[in-house]
């Protein structure tokens, strides 16, 4: 049994003493331990060595007192189990030597055995809830099938993905089939990490925001639909779609467990377009953290009065910047831990 049960609670709608708390990117660079591991460590190593993994995944639990851990990990794992090089260069982030911009291209990406290419990710798991022992709940995660084909056409970050939007309105079919075969990597995957003991999982759709309400249906919703149906019969399924306000509603019918909603969405308006009855995780904005201690208290005690403590998740609107003070992140927690 999990000891601190809130955020389980929160996910299936049931009445809480006050919300659950944890943040995106909690595991990372605004930690010192962390950094510390980070001047030892590159980035890769650090997400494919289950000791690292584990470490990272916890501190934040012990350190400032979440109510749930996320495995630290990254999105692009999945291309990399695909056959499909990512690297991650000091300065520029992810980096694909040799991006998908064709049929052929196509060739040489697989549909892996998800327990045999990611089984350091599986150990990680078995590691961290032996360490956890049950204190709080473990949450797995996934990039949305869209946001992975970004950095898979891209070859990198950007701030438009406009080769990925060309790839996919000049050469839909393969785009198709290059979004399927990460959708079934996904699930595989998702799957494998709830057999392995996550007791919830989390979409990210970081760059959904990119398409038009159209074309998000097409090219992103879809995929992230067909891995909610196939994992909500197994767990609880957040989806959090950056800039995709205007896909609330639809997702609040997809059968997700919960909705994260971004900073520039109210809570009025999250309520209303998914309405009112799913919950909501967010939506602090990651910078607001820079602010004094007790203004950010102040700040999270009127978000909760506005989505109101039940059916919700504090959180952030995306995740926490390298540069926030650990005694800001730890205001924040505390902000809900004092919520009456």
């Amino acid at each position: 049994m999990i000891k601190n049960d809130l955020f389980l609670k929160a996910l299936k709608g049931e009445t809480v003493e006050r919300p659950p708390v944890w943040m995106m990117r909690q595991a990372g660079r605004y930690l010192p331990d962390f950094m510390k591991l980070k001047e030892k460590y590159d980035f890769f190593t650090r997400c494919q060595t289950p000791e690292l993994a584990t470490e990272i995944t916890v501190m934040p639990i012990d350190q400032i007192g979440t109510d749930a851990a996320i495995l630290f990990s990254d999105i692009l794992v999945i291309p990399q189990a695909m056959n499909i090089d990512v690297e991650m260069r000091a300065g520029v982030g992810p980096w694909l030597p040799d991006p998908i911009r064709t049929v052929k291209d196509l060739d040489r990406v697989v549909v892996p055995d998800v327990s045999d290419a990611l089984s350091y990710v599986m150990e990680a798991i078995d590691m961290t809830k032996k360490v956890l022992d049950d204190r709080v709940p473990l949450i797995g995660f996934a990039g949305s099938p869209w946001t992975i084909l970004c950095y898979c056409v891209q070859g990198q970050g950007s701030k438009n993905f406009d080769k990925a939007k060309e790839f996919c309105f000049t050469q839909p079919e393969a785009a198709h089939d290059l979004l399927q075969r990460i959708t079934d990597t996904t699930i595989a995957y998702l799957k494998e990490k709830v057999k392995h003991g996550v007791n919830a999982v989390q979409v990210f759709d970081s760059w959904g925001g990119m398409l038009s309400p159209v074309d998000y249906q097409e090219f992103s919703f879809q995929y992230i639909q067909q891995i909610i149906d196939a994992l909500k019969p197994l767990t609880e399924v957040i989806v959090f779609g950056k800039g995709c306000w205007f896909a609330l509603q639809e997702m609040s019918r997809s059968g997700a467990s919960a909705l994260g909603v971004d900073w520039t969405c109210s809570a009025r308006n999250a309520r209303y377009l998914t309405g009112g009855d799913i919950t909501l995780q967010g939506n602090f904005d990651p910078s607001r953290l820079l602010s004094p201690p007790a203004t950010i208290k102040k700040m999270v005690k009127e978000m909760i009065d506005e989505f109101g403590k039940d059916k919700y998740v504090v959180n952030l609107g995306h995740g926490i910047l390298p540069n926030i003070p650990v005694e800001n992140a730890q205001a924040f927690v505390d902000a809900v831990k004092e919520y009456a």
